[in-house]
């Protein structure tokens, strides 16, 4: 199953986490072309992503744009359904915008397709990651995926990695494809047009944001995807709501309950905010000081609070926090994170 997409025949917006959709507006109100863009969800399974996706389709829909939502993540045979639901849409569809390169359910799509054109739009740190694997000739792969020695998991990272393949291929400048990167990360990509993403149309809707006595402290989804351990990031989390007087703790929307309702123990607010920390962070009110693990948020904050007196301050993962088998990596990334912010923004940092 081929969807070609013919010259002059629109645009199509693929995105999965509120982030991305986030960023897809943005990239929008840049460019004439995109207005009332088309833009696809393709929704995870649960969790509090669903849930600021659906609070960040309100806004889409309120910036002009079309947005459709489904389903690949059910099980059994939903991907091709979702697929099919999207082949009218894919049909005429000659530029394509993606949140996320690593996604198995885009690349199936990207390889079913023929864009001239594919806009990759930030979808957090990752992008650090893609850039650094493009330039190298890397297989995209995240750069918290551990191989697991299962021979069913091996198989299904096996036909993973075809796809992957296909997928770097069909984005490649031999394929006839132009490749861009809209981001607010520091990458340098020789041959990819890099548009640069000051989060305008999230400054202009808000002017800047009542601050507040006191620290806020985000969450990071590290334990559950299994690069920290849980007893050390909670120790960790602890020593910085005493050394800053936290009161409040935004939950990253990958964040376990269970993980949650232990930090909540602490004396500390625990907030599942229905929006991404951008547009919250933008309203306010927001603490005089943030405090961050290694993640995103160390690179949209500075930007998006940048007319404000909020200092953003990252705290460093110590190696005895690391889970063993990915030690190595999992620090090499996290130090890239932290360095390039500090780099970029004059960022302190702390050892917890």
């Amino acid at each position: 199953m081929t969807f070609y997409a013919g010259p002059g025949q629109g645009a199509l917006a693929l995105v999965e986490s509120p982030a991305q959709l986030l960023n897809v507006i943005e990239l929008a109100q840049l460019e004439d072309d995109l207005v009332g863009l088309k833009i696809a969800v393709l929704a995870p399974v649960a969790g509090l992503t669903r849930t600021q996706l659906r609070s960040m389709i309100v806004l889409a829909r309120e910036a002009g744009h079309t947005v459709s939502w489904h389903e690949p993540r059910l099980g059994g045979l939903a991907v091709a359904r979702s697929l099919r639901a999207l082949a009218g849409e894919l049909a005429g569809v000659r530029r394509l915008v993606v949140g996320d390169p690593y996604s198995g359910v885009i690349q199936a799509i990207i390889s079913v397709t023929k864009p001239f054109e594919v806009t990759i739009v930030d979808d957090g740190t990752a992008t650090l990651e893609f850039a650094r694997q493009w330039i190298v000739g890397e297989q995209l792969s995240r750069w918290h995926r551990v191989a697991t020695p299962s021979q069913r998991r091996q198989i299904t990272e096996l036909a993973r990695d075809q796809v992957a393949g296909s997928v770097r291929r069909r984005l490649s400048s031999h394929s006839g494809c132009r490749l861009r990167l809209f981001t607010c990360m520091p990458v340098d990509l020789p041959g990819i047009r890099i548009i640069p993403n000051d989060f305008s149309w999230v400054r202009a809707r808000q002017p800047g944001p009542q601050l507040k006595p006191g620290a806020d402290l985000v969450g990071t989804s590290l334990v559950e995807s299994g690069v920290v351990k849980p007893e050390s990031y909670l120790g960790g989390v602890e020593t910085l709501i005493t050394r800053y007087d936290a009161d409040r703790y935004f939950a990253h929307r990958k964040e376990a309950d269970w993980k949650l309702d232990l930090i909540e123990r602490m004396g500390i607010e625990v907030v599942r905010s229905a929006l991404p920390l951008e547009i919250v962070a933008r309203r306010g009110p927001i603490g005089r000081k943030i405090v961050s693990f290694p993640s995103t948020v160390v690179h949209t904050l500075p930007i998006v609070l940048a007319d404000s007196e909020v200092r953003v301050v990252v705290c460093e993962i110590a190696n005895e926090w690391y889970q063993p088998e990915t030690t190595v990596r999992a620090d090499d990334f996290l130090g890239r994170v932290t360095a390039s912010a500090r780099r970029s923004y004059g960022l302190a940092t702390v050892a917890c």
